[in-house]
């Protein structure tokens, strides 16, 4: 489907680029590079697609989308920017935008939002909640993996939708869960978090449910459970993985029907919270080994969310490091700046602990360093203490480790060394983590990682449709 596409970009080399891309996919594209032009065009003919930059040079792209939207509800708009938070997503999503997309984009990326538009153009804005109101998220990162993340956030802080949020310890699971509950609807209400991994077994039911004076040895006095604590608001059940099949069996049954009781009641009381779960593990597995329940599952992970791991997104590690450096400070800790070299010895190591051993590290140096200015040098020594590995990247080159890649399928895979695929083989598993190297240095931008390679762009996306590499 094509049509006619309004672009709004101060930028004269993005705006090219973008309206020579949508020329060639058949539609009729005007331009445009400040509110004023956009006005203009707008009042000379209403396009069937919208699309605008945040920040130009007479004023914000995002503060001109809602007045439009009430005047022209049936416009759809796609925003871009390169302040890329989860307030800009956020924020474009409140004032009705119908697609966000972070600078540097891909232009395919950029395409099917114009045909999604194109196709749904009478889609009702959402109703989310003001953004002067809503709790500032404490959310750090602008790396292509954490733009997905907010973009999902951004989609169900305006309803009720089950969300699952799953990565390894130490991620920031929890933080998501708190921005989906301050963004939204039900943010003057309690949050009420619980860690399944740290209750006993035999006493979960009671801490999500409550009980009765009675109702066990012990029990001297009723006692409201979280899901009573976190009436209209957000109930965030962490590590769910670990519930006890007994436990699931009774929270499936709250999430059917609404009501619950407390242990040893027999009232049945009205359950008005939003549930929110996160793991760290693989609940799909757990479900066939008989170790979660199914149609709990299929309950929970109405909306899944992701969280990359940090040596997933090492763009944002210079930004995590600074910001806890900075809220150290605030703490009374003295302050401490990084050195570039630092900087990189914190992006070549491989942070198990995820965001969490950042920030602990970051409190460390801060207290006990006694420079302003931390070095390399001393980075590795304190990461080198209690036993974990140096933030040093170990190469032994290339040579050394296709030998011991032959050398493996010697003994695992004896006949691939003579049915003559080994060429292509060794080839392809160069060739991988080399483009989805040059894609993540590059934010994901297929141009910029191509001239990197030193090929075209046409050859680029052959290689990563060839590889099944999802760019």
């Amino acid at each position: 489907m094509t049509g006619s596409i309004l672009i709004v970009d101060d930028d004269n080399a993005i705006r090219t680029v973008v309206v020579q891309a949508l020329k060639r996919e058949g539609h009729n594209v005007r331009s445009a590079a400040t509110l004023a032009e956009m006005r203009r065009e707008l009042e000379r003919a209403v396009p069937d697609v919208l699309v605008t930059d945040v920040v130009l040079p007479d004023g914000n792209g995002l503060d001109i989308v809602e007045p439009l939207m009430e005047r022209l509800p049936d416009l759809p708009v796609i925003v871009f920017s390169a302040r890329n938070t989860l307030t800009t997503a956020v924020r474009a999503t409140e004032v009705g935008a119908f697609d966000y997309l972070p600078k540097p984009f891909d232009l395919n990326a950029l395409a099917q939002a114009v045909a999604g538009a194109l196709e749904r153009r009478r889609r009702a804005p959402a109703e989310l909640p003001d953004a002067d109101e809503a709790t500032a998220s404490p959310l750090i990162g602008r790396s292509p993996a954490m733009q997905e993340v907010y973009r999902v956030i951004a989609r169900v802080v305006s309803n009720d939708l089950t969300v699952l949020i799953s990565g390894e310890s130490g991620t920031g699971k929890e933080l998501v869960a708190r921005a989906i509950h301050d963004l939204g609807t039900r943010r003057r209400a309690p949050f009420v978090a619980l860690n399944m991994a740290a209750i006993p077994r035999e006493l979960i039911e009671a801490e999500l449910f409550g009980h009765e004076r009675g109702a066990f040895t012990g029990a001297q006095a009723r006692v409201a459970g979280k899901f009573e604590q976190a009436e209209g608001g957000t109930l965030f059940l962490d590590e769910i993985g670990d519930m006890p099949m007994e436990a699931q069996t009774r929270l499936l049954r709250v999430l059917q029907s609404g009501e619950f009781t407390t242990v040893g009641g027999a009232r049945t009381i009205r359950a008005d919270v939003r549930i929110v779960a996160a793991t760290n593990k693989d609940l799909a597995q757990l479900v066939t080994a008989n170790q979660f329940r199914e149609d709990l599952f299929y309950r929970l992970n109405v909306v899944p969310v992701s969280l990359p791991s940090l040596r997933e997104r090492r763009q944002d590690i210079a930004l995590l490091a600074h910001h806890f450096l900075e809220r150290a400070a605030e703490d009374g800790l003295p302050r401490k700046q990084l050195s570039d070299e630092a900087i990189a010895v914190l992006e070549s190591y491989d942070w198990p602990g995820n965001v969490r051993e950042l920030e602990n590290l970051m409190r460390r140096i801060a207290a006990l360093s006694r420079d302003s200015l931390i070095g390399a040098a001393e980075l590795r020594g304190t990461l080198g203490e209690g036993g974990l590995a140096t933030a040093q990247v170990r190469d032994e080159g290339i040579e050394a480790a296709i030998r011991a890649r032959l050398a493996r399928m010697a003994i695992e895979e004896p006949d691939s060394l003579t049915d003559g695929s080994l060429y292509d083989r060794i080839i392809g598993e160069v060739e991988r983590p080399l483009i989805e190297a040059m894609l993540e240095q590059y934010g994901g931008n297929q141009l910029r990682a191509a001239q990197a390679l030193g090929i075209n762009r046409n050859t680029l996306r052959k290689r990563l449709d060839h590889l099944d590499i999802k760019a």
